[in-house]
């Protein structure tokens, strides 16, 4: 994803939304003891290691408030930040840096939490043909910045959304009445330079998934020896599939996983499930 161009209209609308939330008609405390005239320069730190992710974000937050506030990064995305480090200098009016600090700082704080567990999976994975990916279960008018925090970290996204590939779980086989003929509809109707993937949960669809022309096969809940015989039978096929694991995966078994041969590993808890990093906002 590429920050350097302007942010999409959905990010900024959340950022509005955050930004009202918290600011209501006005900060009472700032306004009452903050001259309006009073500058003020502010330290972002990092308290913790952590993977810096999200300062396109945080910047646009204070430009909301007050577009006269410099933001000046002293690291890019991506950098693994040491306890203790200045991340980036804030300066302008101190009552603009008051009211947007807790809304920048919470998407900041979150971001750069999806970014360090990410780097964790990556790590783990290292030196295997695997990569790993972020899935669609984000954090609602968030997946645009938390798949860009995976991607600075090492990650790799998976579909953005339901428009952006075709993935046929268990309910659209079930609705279709097998993997064939749904795989069959899909090719059918869905643009042709878009890939088909088909989650399978035992050897039997997955079977039927190669038969059927799958691009992708999706191994879900399978266990580590089942997983090797899945991959081996993909190989042996002859045909470009790619195939990806999930479901139930933890970070202490990721490199198990990883050595069974699959191309990818979706972890949702990527952005679901990842704690925030500390970081705070020091005037």
């Amino acid at each position: 994803m590429n920050t350097a161009q302007p942010l999409p209209v959905q990010v900024d609308h959340l950022l509005q939304i955050a930004l009202a939330e918290d600011i209501g008609t006005g900060d009472v405390t700032t306004t009452a003891c903050i001259p309006h005239d009073a500058q003020a320069e502010a330290r972002l730190l990092a308290k913790e290691l952590l993977v810096l992710a999200g300062l396109p974000f945080f910047q646009r937050v204070f430009e909301m408030v007050d577009p006269s506030v410099e933001v000046i990064a002293l690291f890019p995305d991506g950098t693994l930040i040491p306890p203790g480090t200045v991340v980036a200098e804030v300066r302008g009016l101190a009552r603009s840096l008051l009211i947007a600090e807790r809304t920048a700082l919470n998407v900041l704080q979150r971001l750069s939490g999806t970014a360090t567990l990410t780097r964790r999976w990556v790590e783990a994975i290292d030196g295997t043909r695997a990569r790993v990916c972020d899935t669609r279960k984000t954090t609602p008018g968030m997946r645009y910045m938390q798949k860009y925090a995976v991607a600075v970290a090492g990650g790799a996204n998976h579909r953005f959304g339901l428009d952006s590939g075709v993935l046929i779980k268990d309910n659209h086989i079930a609705a279709c009445g097998g993997v064939t003929e749904a795989v069959a509809r899909c090719r059918r109707a869905a643009p042709h330079l878009l890939k088909i993937e088909v989650e399978v949960v035992d050897l039997e669809m997955l079977d039927e998934a190669i038969e059927a022309g799958a691009d992708v096969i999706l191994l879900d809940n399978m266990a580590t020896d089942t997983m090797i015989a899945a991959v081996q039978r993909v190989r042996s096929s002859g045909r470009p599939i790619l195939v990806e694991a999930s479901g139930g995966l933890t970070l202490e078994r990721a490199r198990e996983v990883a050595e069974t041969g699959v191309d990818f590993i979706s972890v949702g808890g990527l952005t679901h499930s990842a704690p925030s990093a500390d970081l705070s906002l020091e005037l």
